[in-house]
């Protein structure tokens, strides 16, 4: 586990009035990133979650962004998953599916849209789910799509989006939970997930997750303040207090999820 000074050193945070503006920004983020990268290596990796960052994402569509974003180059992958069939409306799939990449303007091939697999989805097999995603993370290595993070081996994409839980969770690494702690997988599972349904699902593991080159970390709403102010005291049982990246961990936040944050912090 990095220590409170490593981390606090590399997380930064950036506060905006209200969740349409950290949407806003999250999207130029992301916009830029991928400009850097595809012009870079000819790809741009990039890591999702599900809930509102699925909204968030379709500031990607506003006019501004007409003919700059070369789709095509993007690879989507998926930081965690439900196991459940892949057109069931608790899929983080479906519905980034439905709120985002299925609209016209959003062109990646579907070769380059990397879901859990679909026979464990539908009998709801999460080891062999969360077997399978590996497998595919070490094939897409292997063909340098995804890079590897130094001499760790472990692989390193480009950009995670990520959302947090009123309890700190991140993915699908919840407190007190084991998962938090593997350190060989780069995929691992879940089948009892009784803080939040659905209970079968997979999740990157934390080095994996940490090894990213940028994680952004978007939260809004009061739901999430108390956990915001923790994360930002270094309290590590909170999974999401964990979070660093290779060259920047940042933390959109809008005033509601940061209205408990001390001076200073």
């Amino acid at each position: 586990m990095a220590s409170a000074s490593a981390v606090k050193k590399i997380r930064k945070k950036k506060v905006f009035p209200t969740d349409d503006d950290v949407a806003e920004a999250l999207a130029e983020y992301t916009f830029n990133l991928s400009k850097k990268f595809y012009e870079e290596r000819d790809y741009f990796t990039v890591v999702i979650s599900g809930g509102d960052l699925t909204f968030w994402l379709r500031k990607l569509l506003d006019t501004k962004y007409d003919d700059k974003i070369e789709w095509s180059k993007w690879h989507i992958f998926w930081v965690d998953e439900r196991v459940v069939p892949l057109d069931d409306e608790d899929s983080n799939y479906k519905q980034a599916l439905d709120r985002f990449l299925s609209h016209t303007k959003v062109s990646i091939p579907i070769a380059n849209i990397y879901t859990i697999d679909q026979d464990c989805a539908a009998l709801g097999d999460a080891k062999g789910a969360a077997i399978l995603y590996e497998e595919c993370i070490k094939k897409l290595v292997n063909q340098n799509i995804i890079r590897t993070y130094k001499s760790s081996g472990f692989p390193q994409f480009d950009l995670q989006l990520l959302g947090m839980g009123p309890d700190g969770h991140m993915a699908s690494l919840f407190p007190g939970r084991y998962q938090i702690n593997e350190k060989a997988s780069l995929v691992t599972y879940i089948t009892n997930s009784t803080t939040k349904p659905p209970p079968k699902r997979i999740t990157f593991t934390l080095p994996v997750i940490n090894c990213a080159s940028y994680n952004l970390m978007a939260v809004c709403g009061e739901a999430q303040t108390d956990a915001v102010a923790k994360v930002f005291k270094n309290d590590f049982t909170l999974p999401s207090a964990r979070l660093t990246a290779d060259t920047e961990a940042i933390w959109y936040l809008d005033q509601a999820a940061a209205s408990e944050l001390p001076i200073g912090l």
